[in-house]
């Protein structure tokens, strides 16, 4: 608004020097003197008007809030109309008959009632002119503040939804984990002990990012072994896993928890259905300012209809959809792609902005 008025009072001094010169300019088509003349004319309009005009916008500033009913904002502004007819020309050519006085000059002018009746339809035009640009101002500050509103709600909606999505991924990848835990307390102690540990492990780089949506993929990194290492010790007979990444990549910022879900996809339909070996390769590779995380296996198979390819998954691979169109839009993809002979590769592009 700082800079708005600013903008405002600059046009408004330029709008005056116009009106001077050209005054100047007709005077001296008639005159070889008394340049001062012209010069006081248009100085004490200005100096008038402007005084009428801040005394108006002080008095009426309490009523910006009416410019989205713009009938009732004209009509306190309308209020303000007789004090320009009545104080203009008192004002004003008291100003220019002390001045012509000083000088020994009488201030020759037309009847007063001339006077009043010409200077007023003046004063109204000028009115008019001044409360439509401050009418167009005032809604287009409205305009850009109700947008700044909406985005603001919008933002904080999405900052919601986010949360929403965050909480319940981390009570879905809880239950998984201790349910693992579970099938080998009463079996094998020794592994049980072990997988508690590693959890306890995924469980604290959980909490070191606290209610953060993105974090570098350095951190996502340490999640995703962690949760490898537990379901490793599970399935340690069935599983081979073989990491590469860019280390190009590691500064990109990415969703919390936006590679796990493919893992444990893989873990949840694959290796869990299987008896015999699975190979998992788990990729993190930087394209430009593009950032591809993908998980693939040598074993799995999607369903045949792409209904069913998209909804595989379940609320692990819907919740990152989710919150990758939250927070790129379609800048950020999903993809599930059966491989040959056999295996499915999942894929993630979202932008990389290190």
């Amino acid at each position: 608004m700082q800079k708005t008025r600013t903008i405002v009072a600059i046009a408004w001094a330029l709008f005056w020097v116009l009106m001077i010169s050209t005054s100047v300019q007709e005077y001296l088509r008639g005159h070889d003197e008394g340049v001062w003349k012209p010069v006081l004319w248009e100085t004490t309009s200005a100096l008038t008007g402007t005084m009428l005009l801040l005394l108006q916008r002080r008095y009426t500033r309490q009523y910006d809030a009416l410019v989205a009913t713009p009938l009732r904002w004209f009509l306190r502004q309308l209020v303000w109309l007789p004090a320009y007819w009545i104080a203009f020309v008192p004002i004003a050519f008291g100003m220019r008959h002390a001045v012509y006085g000083l000088m020994g000059e009488p201030y020759p002018h037309e009847s007063w009632a001339s006077v009043y009746l010409y200077e007023d339809i003046k004063m109204t035009v000028f009115f008019s002119l001044f409360t439509a640009i401050t009418f167009g101002i005032l809604s287009f500050h409205a305009m850009l503040n109700e947008r700044l509103r909406v985005e603001r709600a919008s933002s904080a909606l999405r900052q919601a939804q986010l949360l929403r999505l965050s909480q319940q991924m981390q009570p879905h990848f809880l239950f998984n984990a201790l349910n693992t835990i579970s099938s080998l307390m009463h079996s094998n102690v020794a592994r049980a002990d072990s997988m508690l540990v590693q959890l306890s492990d995924v469980l604290r780089a959980t909490l070191d990012v606290g209610e953060r949506h993105l974090v570098p993929l350095q951190t996502e990194l340490r999640i995703v072994r962690g949760y490898a290492a537990l379901m490793g010790e599970r399935f340690a007979e069935r599983v081979s896993i073989r990491w590469e990444v860019d280390q190009a990549a590691l500064a990109c910022e990415v969703p919390v928890m936006s590679l796990q879900p493919l893992l444990e996809n893989v873990f949840k339909h694959t290796v869990e259905q299987r008896r015999q070996p699975v190979a998992i390769q788990i990729t993190a590779v930087r394209q430009h300012d593009m950032l591809l995380l993908a998980v693939q296996d040598d074993s799995g198979s999607l369903p045949a209809n792409a209904a069913a390819s998209v909804a595989t998954g379940g609320i692990s691979l819907g919740n990152l959809r989710e919150r990758l169109a939250a927070l790129y839009g379609e800048r950020a993809t999903l993809d599930l792609r059966q491989l040959a002979p056999a295996g499915v590769r999942a894929e993630v592009r979202l932008p990389c902005a290190s």
